[in-house]
């Protein structure tokens, strides 16, 4: 229990050490007591050497992966990928095998060998044609080249000579990984971030100030490294227009932005330049579908292209569909016919206030009218803006004429983000502000991601209370 421990510390360190490009990062000092307290264990030593092929701790192999599988010095600074410029060659311990007997022993080895991008882990001996050579992972023999005891009990099982050679191996561009390559390029002690989101055939970076130098190398390395993606872009400033797209620059690739992309098992068609699309948002909205049951009713005030709408008439759902872009509507109807739910959803090009003192205000009317036993289903309403959906919640006060009533009304999913320390209390109490009343104990609040530095998306959902839905009625004496 101890070892495992050990190891799952070592994981979740290797995970946050691969995320930084410093090449003098020092470990955790968390990590040091804990390496301190496992040496003080009670047999530690003994399952270590039990386990002698897997005794270097993750996070150490990690750090000798920066000096041993880096491209050559003179990348550094690049601005232009030569790929030519990153071979390298290093010395690797190699195992002669029969070549009869490979495939068996390459399973029984499979933690062993070295893996790579690119590389094959067997290949030719130029001295012996029945034999091959096993490239071995050098982080994973022992510094005199001698393989563990439990290595070694295997090779006897196939009669095998467990004496490791050494080779030499040539490094290409390809042997090297994303971050590896750009760690290599990047000056020295700059955070190297290769993540992007995927839409299509399209990788959507976020640059930040000093990774612009070497935008187009980054970006041409992005392609290289994942198979189907042909353009890549950059974001050059924030979503701040009424149509909720951004302005992007194409760093390398198809200037095509028109992409297709899966999403909780659906498919969407648009043109990313002209459309809001977040691939991060793909669990907020399964989330939200799962609140649905068949025959309910949804009303996505901001659909966009169709993320919560669709998935909803896919679960039998009554959607009311509305987007003030024209490109979002477009995509938005095509998406519709796409995935076969154009008979089930009513589409609206509209401004969202708009839309909710029309045509789902005429909607709950009705369904409110429906005595309780005759009407089954809930009302949802979805206000994905998070910049400013949370300033139309003053639309609800006093929105309907009738009776008040206390049960079924319609539950609302208000999208805002903030920066205040206490982001739940502070989306609620802006929320109670446009509503004019009290949410305290009728109101929960879903932190959906982490935008920015102090910065959180938050989803605040209650049922809009009777006191603020329906007018006064003034008694007539």
């Amino acid at each position: 229990i101890l070892w495992r421990l050990y190891r799952y510390s070592a994981r979740l360190l290797k995970t946050e050490l691969f995320r930084t490009a410093a090449s003098n990062t020092s470990f955790p000092e968390v990590w040091l007591l804990l390496v301190q307290y496992f040496e003080r264990a009670p047999g530690f030593f003994w399952v270590v050497r039990r386990n002698s092929f897997f005794t270097m701790p993750e996070i150490l192999e990690n750090k000798a992966d920066l000096e041993l599988y880096s491209p050559h010095p003179e990348v550094r600074g690049m601005t232009t990928l030569d790929r030519a410029a990153f071979k390298r060659t290093i010395v690797v311990p190699v195992l002669k095998v029969k070549k009869e007997v490979i495939n068996k022993l390459l399973k029984s080895l499979k933690h062993t060998t070295l893996q790579r991008p690119g590389l094959k882990r067997v290949i030719d001996d130029p001295k012996d044609e029945d034999s091959r050579l096993v490239l071995l992972d050098p982080h994973k023999i022992s510094a005199e080249y001698s393989l563990g005891e439990a290595e070694q009990e295997i090779l006897k099982q196939f009669n095998i000579d467990p004496q490791v050679s050494k080779y030499n191996l040539e490094l290409t561009y390809d042997n090297f990984k994303t971050e590896e390559i750009l760690r290599a390029v990047l000056p020295e002690g700059q955070d190297v971030t290769s993540g992007f989101s995927r839409i299509g055939h399209i990788a959507h970076l976020n640059l930040r100030d000093h990774q612009l130098p070497y935008k187009h190398l980054i970006g041409q390395v992005i392609i290289d490294k994942n198979p189907g993606i042909t353009s890549a872009v950059n974001k050059i400033n924030i979503i701040d227009n009424t149509y909720r797209n951004f302005q992007m620059e194409v760093l390398v690739g198809e200037a095509n932005m028109i992409t297709k992309t899966r999403e909780n098992y659906i498919t969407y068609e648009f043109d990313f330049s002209k459309v809001y699309w977040n691939s991060r948002l793909s669990t907020e909205h399964g989330r939200i579908i799962e609140l649905l049951k068949p025959g309910d009713v949804l009303f996505d005030v901001f659909a966009g292209v169709g993320p919560f709408a669709i998935p909803a008439a896919k679960k039998k759902c009554s959607v009311f569909a509305n987007d003030l872009n024209p490109e979002s509507y477009k995509w938005l109807l095509h998406n519709c016919k796409l995935n076969k739910v154009d008979k089930k959803i009513k589409p609206f090009n509209m401004d969202g206030r708009d839309f909710l003192l029309g045509p789902v205000k005429e909607e709950l009317t009705k369904e409110l009218s429906l005595l309780t036993e005759e009407r089954k289903n809930t009302l949802h309403i979805v206000m994905n803006l998070p910049a400013l959906a949370i300033e139309f919640l003053d639309v609800f006060k006093h929105f309907l004429d009738g009776k008040p009533c206390s049960t079924d009304l319609p539950t609302v999913h208000c999208y805002s983000f903030s920066k205040h320390d206490n982001p739940a209390k502070d989306v609620q109490e802006r929320a109670e502000a446009f509503l004019g009343t009290s949410l305290e104990g009728r109101c929960s609040t879903h932190l959906v991601r982490n935008v920015a530095p102090n910065k959180e998306m938050m989803c605040i959902s209650f049922q809009i209370p009777a006191e603020v839905l329906f007018k006064k009625q003034i008694k007539v004496r």
